[in-house]
């Protein structure tokens, strides 16, 4: 394990999170799916980590009920996901950025996502590469402008980031970075897993 990834690691404990380190992701996945039991309702928020491993088809294969707006057509259908994949049994999605002093932060568009994270579901397990990894908050805050252009091409977005990939801080109505969070400890009553990939991983 890489020292950076190591005081991380170390850094999440000291702030009370359960945290699991695996070299690969193959790795991970098997060790999700025997954490999160078959009978548990599970619900995703937007993550092209949860989408590059395929953990929504490999639940739904074996039998979980899963909830992720990603998988429905209509507007209607994303929002009802939204909303059942908020009092789901486990919520799974990853981190914008991780500290090396253990913080979780990250910026969303509606806000979903986020609140999930730390109020809602029974359990929320949050899985990054370790590519997610900043020095600080203000590296971390960086790192999260840097890479939005991604997202906003992805959703194909007519946003300035998306055109000039670069954040400027705009007023587009289609702004994604609306709601900014920082996970500073695990919250009182609240079972948080962070599985660390030392792997590329996501945006």
């Amino acid at each position: 394990m890489e020292q950076i990834i190591k005081n991380t690691v170390d850094a999440l404990k000291k702030n009370n999170f359960d945290v699991r380190y695996y070299e690969t992701s193959k790795e991970a996945v098997d060790e999700l799916l025997k954490e999160i039991k078959p009978e548990e309702t599970v619900g995703i928020g937007g993550s092209m980590t949860i989408k590059t491993l395929e953990l929504d088809r490999l639940l739904k294969e074996r039998g979980n009920a899963v909830h992720w707006h990603w998988l429905e057509a209509t507007q209607e259908d994303m929002d009802k996901a939204r909303h059942t994949a908020a009092n789901a049994d486990v919520y799974l999605t990853s981190t914008n950025a991780l500290t090396q002093d253990g913080k979780l932060v990250n910026t969303d568009g509606m806000g979903n996502r986020v609140a999930a994270m730390f109020y809602g579901p029974k359990k929320t397990i949050i899985v990054c590469g370790s590519n997610k990894i900043a020095e600080n908050v203000d590296a971390a805050m960086e790192r999260i402008e840097n890479n939005a252009f991604k997202n906003a091409r992805r959703l194909k977005l007519n946003t300035p980031c998306a055109i000039n990939q670069s954040c400027i801080d705009c007023n587009s109505p289609q702004r994604m970075c609306n709601i900014t969070t920082i996970i500073r400890k695990k919250p009182m009553r609240k079972d948080i897993m962070v599985v660390i990939i030392n792997e590329e991983l996501g945006y």
